[in-house]
Parts: C-alpha cells; sequence; structure tokens
C-alpha cells in the first residue's frame, strides 16, 4: 500500500538524477570538471545531484546541458522532466502560498479534464460532495493548521462550489468510497453536519455518481484504510498527506491505488445500503 511522499517523488528524483549521471559520464567529465566548468564551486553540488540529494533546478539542468553539449531537444526533454518532478510533492505551505482560492483553482483542470474520478476519503466528505457550510469549515481548518497568505475563504468557498458543476455534466463518472466514521465525525456544528448528511443522501442518487460506504463492522481482512486520494483517469492521482499534496503518475503506483481503490470498494455499500447509512448517522444526531 502507498504509504507516504516519498516513494513516488524520489524514485522521480533517482531516474532524473542518474540521466545527468549518464549524460555527464557520456561527455567524458568527472564531478569535479563539470562543476569547474560551470562555476559551481568544488564538486559537492554535482554528487548531490546525481544521488538525488539536491534537485535540480532549470538553471541547474540548462548549465548541465551546456557544460555536457546536450542537443536542445533532450534538454527541453530534460526541463520538462525537471518541471514534473518538481510539481510532484507540494507542501501546504507552498500550495497555499497565494491564498486558498488559487489553491482550489489550481485542481480544477485535473477535475474538468478527467472522464473518470474515483476519490477514497477516511476522514471527511469528499470534496466534490460537500455543501459551503461543510466546505467553509473543512477551509477554516486548513488556514489555521497550515498558515495561509491570504484570508480567502470565502472565495476559495466558491471556487470549490462551482468546480461541483462537473458533477451533473455529460461526459464524467464518479466513484467515491468513504469510511463510514466520516459520516458521524464532528468535525463542525450539528446542524452544518446535518445538512451535509442530507445532501450526501441526495446526491448518491444522481445516476453518474457512486456512493460506497464501508461499515465500520465491515468484513475486510487484510483490506486496510489509507489516506485519502483521488484517481483522475489512470494517469494522475493526488495524495493528501499531513505535510503536503503528492501527485503520483508513475504507473507502477498508480496501479497500487487502482488494486487499492478496488479493495475498498468490495467492502463498500452502496445505492439503499450507503443511503441507510447516511440515515441511521442524521438520526444520531438527534
Amino acid at each position: 500500500m502507498p504509504s507516504s511522499s516519498s516513494s513516488s517523488a524520489q524514485q522521480a528524483r533517482q531516474a532524473l538524477a542518474g540521466q545527468l549521471r549518464d549524460i555527464r559520464v557520456a561527455a567524458g567529465l568527472s564531478g569535479r570538471e563539470l562543476a569547474a566548468r560551470a562555476g559551481w564551486h568544488g564538486g559537492s553540488k554535482v554528487t548531490k545531484i546525481e544521488h538525488g540529494i539536491r534537485p535540480p533546478s532549470a538553471d541547474d539542468i540548462r548549465t548541465w546541458c551546456r557544460v555536457c553539449a546536450v542537443p536542445p531537444e533532450r534538454a527541453e526533454e530534460l526541463l520538462a522532466e525537471q518541471r514534473a518532478v518538481a510539481g510532484m510533492w507540494v507542501t501546504y505551505q507552498r500550495l497555499n502560498r497565494a491564498g486558498l482560492r488559487r489553491a482550489q483553482q489550481s485542481v480544477r483542470p485535473a477535475f474538468e479534464q478527467a472522464a473518470l474520478i474515483r476519490s477514497y476519503q477516511p476522514r471527511i466528505i469528499p470534496g466534490l460532495l460537500q455543501t459551503p457550510a461543510y466546505t467553509t469549515v473543512m477551509l477554516e481548518v486548513s488556514r489555521d493548521r497550515q498558515g495561509t497568505a491570504r484570508d480567502d475563504i470565502a472565495e476559495a468557498v466558491g471556487e470549490r462550489m462551482d468546480r461541483r458543476q462537473i458533477l451533473t455534466q455529460a461526459g464524467h463518472r464518479f466513484e467515491f468510497v468513504i469510511e463510514e466514521q466520516v459520516l458521524r465525525y464532528q468535525l463542525c456544528a450539528t446542524r452544518t453536519l446535518s445538512e451535509q448528511l442530507q445532501h450526501l443522501r441526495d446526491i448518491s442518487r444522481l445516476a453518474q455518481v457512486s456512493l460506497g460506504i464501508i461499515p465500520q463492522r465491515a468484513d475486510r481482512h487484510g483490506i486496510l484504510p489509507s489516506e485519502g486520494f483521488v484517481m483522475f483517469d489512470t494517469g494522475l492521482v493526488i495524495v493528501e498527506l499531513v505535510s503536503g499534496v503528492l501527485s503520483v503518475t508513475q504507473p507502477r503506483e498508480i496501479a497500487m491505488y487502482t488494486k487499492d481503490f478496488t479493495d475498498l470498494a468490495s467492502v463498500a455499500v452502496y445505492g439503499g445500503g450507503a443511503r441507510q447509512l447516511i440515515s441511521m448517522a442524521l438520526r444520531d444526531l438527534g
């Protein structure tokens, strides 16, 4: 089961680092010789880049390619890979630097372009299924825990609510799996949670939406809870971790998340069974 930001991000860094080392070796240069021609003091920077300890910047890639006489087409490929690697792991501080609304806008293209969106959540209601009041509380928590440059929660809520339109647009299908305790976590006022659960029950009836809820007493031997993640078709998985967001694009790891989602979905209940669990949670709210 994928469990950290290090596996995908570090694998991608190592792959890029290996290519840069091969280029240096093919050019007949030692690390110190490359550093000297690049104007870098000593050879430690080259060593750190080649061992994946120090991620190369775009300028580092350009300089490396110039010194090693890399053809322009190949240099552009390496720059594109560097941009992809740099974007795989983003801390919440960096993601929210320009405000919560901008952070919400940054993921919108992925939602709009995907034909199949699959989401698993062990802690909160998935974003696409949230009410404005519930979203407001969740974003207030993000602001207080992670820190933001701007207090633009109202604008961020508006952006997320606008994104919900894709739930009724042609060309999209949605599969959601949540743990039953998500229905009962008192993360907000009782009224807010009650409205959220009623909305969840209503939206579960949409033809293009599949909502699965894993009962607390489900027989799930070998199927453990995971971190929350969203899958966009078969090319991207966004994973929400404590300190930041991981974008997984490695086919091998996407296959692992696909298996995880399939396993989790297999022990969930759907349709009337899911709505019954929601109704029970509503009843227990009083």
